[in-house]
């Protein structure tokens, strides 16, 4: 039973616009395996992102670019196992939806069919809108992104907020509104001015997820190791740790290769 709703029914598209009409905020969360996904599934969480943030949580990898096709469906289909009421959302990663549309949809079926996600989501504006409406146009729902988009960071060259420029801003909403009316279902803005989110927000009938862009938007994404707590080099101003897992684990790693060490495990109620 979720800690907030107790409504089991399967969380769609459709059901996440209802929620940004009647002004009820969507919570939403990475996760990259079957464990964490049936966890924070159970624990109430509305949309699942298996991000490719993976490559960095789960591979090591200084960005998300070298994450592949392969490795997001393999992902991809472990949280899926996992899950029974959150929208389960895919990354597509670097490489599989920039070169052209045909290839895109290829890619992105692919995706769907073998991990039986729920929709996808894609990074950029304008310069991919027509992979977008491929895309939808085929029956996949497309979440769409703004602001930081970390699959261009050798572009920008640095992880600091976006669109704080006039010129910058203004071409974020008019992306944002191609995307709504390309049919994207949703759209994350990362780590941009709060007053600018806002804007978005209200201007745009789909619901808008925020990371690091205010509390004014629909709702809200994080990465899950971030905000329980599993590391220690990440703190950005708006990430906030609901727990410290990185203390606990340890200690209890610790605690294990004690008892090991002493022979105090396993003792004679643990073997047979």
């Amino acid at each position: 039973m979720g800690y907030i709703t107790e409504d089991k029914r399967k969380v769609t598209t459709h059901r996440l616009r209802e929620m940004k009409e009647r002004g009820e905020k969507i919570s939403m969360l990475t996760a990259y395996d079957y464990t964490m996904a049936q966890i924070v599934d159970g624990a109430g969480i509305d949309v699942i992102l298996v991000g490719d943030s993976a490559s960095n949580v789960m591979a090591g990898n200084v960005t998300t670019l070298p994450i592949t096709l392969d490795q997001m469906i393999y992902h991809a289909k472990s949280v899926v196992r996992g899950v029974e009421r959150a929208l389960v959302v895919v990354d597509m990663p670097f490489g599989t939806y920039q070169i052209s549309e045909m290839e895109a949809v290829s890619n992105a079926v692919k995706i769907m069919k073998v991990s039986h996600a729920d929709a996808l989501k894609l990074e950029g504006g304008e310069e991919i809108l027509p992979a977008i409406k491929h895309l939808i146009q085929v029956g996949i729902p497309v979440m769409g992104h703004l602001g930081l988009t970390p699959q261009s960071i050798n572009k920008f060259g640095t992880y600091a907020v976006r669109a704080k420029e006039d010129a910058e801003a203004e071409k974020l909403i008019h992306d944002a509104h191609l995307l709504e009316e390309a049919g994207c279902f949703s759209i994350v803005l990362e780590k941009i001015p709060a007053k600018l989110a806002a804007r978005v927000a209200k201007e745009l009938s789909i619901p808008i997820i925020g990371i690091g862009a205010g509390g004014a938007v629909d709702g809200q994404v994080l990465v899950c190791a971030d905000m329980l707590g599993m590391n220690k080099g990440f703190t950005p101003r708006f990430l906030r740790r609901y727990a410290d897992l990185h203390t606990i684990i340890t200690d209890a790693v610790g605690h294990y290769v004690e008892d090991v060490k002493n022979c105090n495990f396993p003792n004679e109620t643990e073997q047979y």
